[in-house]
C-alpha cells in the first residue's frame, strides 16, 4: 500500500510567500509567450482583444458595461489557454489517434466556442441598444 501524499514530497512546492508569487508570475508570463508563439487561435483572440478594447473604452456606457465587454474577451483568452493546455497534455502522452484524446480535445474546443458565444452575446446585448437608441 502506498503511503498517503504529503506536500513535503513534492519538490515543486518549496517556495512560499513572495518567492512563490514571483515564480508563479514568471511561469504565467512564459505561458502567455508560448501561447502567442505557438497557438494561432490565441493570437487571433488576442487581436480581437487589442482591437475591441479601445472601442469598449470609447463607448458611452457605464464602467460596469465596459468591464463586462473587456472581461468577456479576457475570458475567451483564459479558456483558450486551458484548451491549449489540454491539447499539449494529450500530445505529450501520444500523437496516436485515440477516441478519448479526441474527446478531450473536442471538449476544450467546445469550451472556447461557448466562451466566444458568451462574448458575442455580451457585446450584442450592450452595443445593439446604443445603435437603436430612440
Amino acid at each position: 500500500m502506498t503511503p498517503p501524499y504529503n506536500i513535503n514530497q513534492n519538490p515543486h512546492k518549496g517556495n512560499r510567500g513572495l518567492t512563490r508569487a514571483w515564480h508563479a508570475a514568471k511561469n504565467s508570463w512564459h505561458g502567455l509567450v508560448y501561447a502567442y508563439q505557438e497557438e494561432s487561435a490565441f493570437r487571433q483572440e488576442l487581436t480581437l482583444l487589442v482591437l475591441l478594447t479601445p472601442i469598449a473604452l470609447a463607448l458611452s456606457i457605464s464602467y460596469l458595461e465596459k468591464a463586462l465587454l473587456i472581461g468577456s474577451l479576457l475570458m475567451v483568452l483564459a479558456i483558450e489557454l486551458l484548451n491549449s493546455s489540454v491539447e499539449a497534455a494529450i500530445d505529450r502522452i501520444s500523437f496516436e489517434h485515440h477516441d478519448l484524446s479526441k474527446r478531450a480535445k473536442d471538449f476544450g474546443s467546445a469550451a472556447v466556442m461557448l466562451a466566444l458565444l458568451i462574448a458575442v452575446l455580451m457585446w450584442a446585448a450592450i452595443c445593439i441598444p446604443l445603435v437603436f437608441k430612440p
